[in-house]
């Protein structure tokens, strides 16, 4: 479980391919507190570290996740946003976060506000029934607040702290990017269908 608060962004070192999974080789600032087996989201996606070495650690996508994430497109290079699972007992500053990807979607327009950044990214398959005005929503494992949804798009503002400190400041038109629905909306969405049914 987690947040959507970013911890840090993580270096892309290595990526080698095994029959249809992905390694994925990272630097970390927190790499000394990593350890085997840990739960770590990647631009939104949870992955286990499955291997800690030297200057970096490795994680796997396996088919599944490689075709609902934007991981395929990650290159040698790329910064990624890191967080590692949140503990009990803490504050939740963000919001409910499962590291599961529902699917990707493009930015499709960025404006500079003089201080502050908007997002526009084309509405998603199901987005016109879980994005809502002012609601959750994770982008690239980020935790925002819906602005202005229309049956085409939505929009996020991006402060300057959150631009600096995750990589929505590589982010350009054009870009893919993954898309967490919140869990709440879902769980409404279904239960709401499933008593439509019922003829409720």
């Amino acid at each position: 479980m987690f947040t959507g608060i970013v911890e840090a962004c993580g270096d892309v070192l290595e990526i080698v391919h095994n029959q249809k999974n992905i390694h994925y080789y990272i630097k970390s600032p927190f790499l000394s507190e990593i350890y085997i087996d840990q739960s770590i989201a990647h631009n939104g996606v949870c992955l286990t570290v499955d291997e800690i070495k030297d200057d970096r650690y490795r994680v796997t996508a396996i088919d599944e996740t490689l075709q609902k994430s934007n991981l395929g497109n990650v290159k040698v290079g790329h910064r990624i946003n890191l967080e590692r699972c949140m503990k009990m007992g803490g504050r939740l500053d963000g919001h409910i976060v499962q590291g599961h990807v529902d699917t990707t979607t493009l930015c499709t327009g960025i404006e500079d506000k003089d201080g502050s950044w908007l997002f526009t990214f084309s509405m998603p398959h199901e987005g016109n029934k879980l994005i809502v005005d002012k609601g959750s929503i994770c982008i690239n494992g980020v935790s925002l607040t819906v602005v202005d949804p229309t049956e085409q798009s939505f929009q996020v503002a991006i402060i300057p702290y959150t631009y600096e400190h995750t990589s929505f400041s590589q982010l350009n038109k054009g870009d893919r990017v993954n898309i967490e629905f919140d869990i709440l909306g879902k769980y409404v969405l279904k239960n709401l269908s499933a008593f439509a049914q019922m003829g409720g």
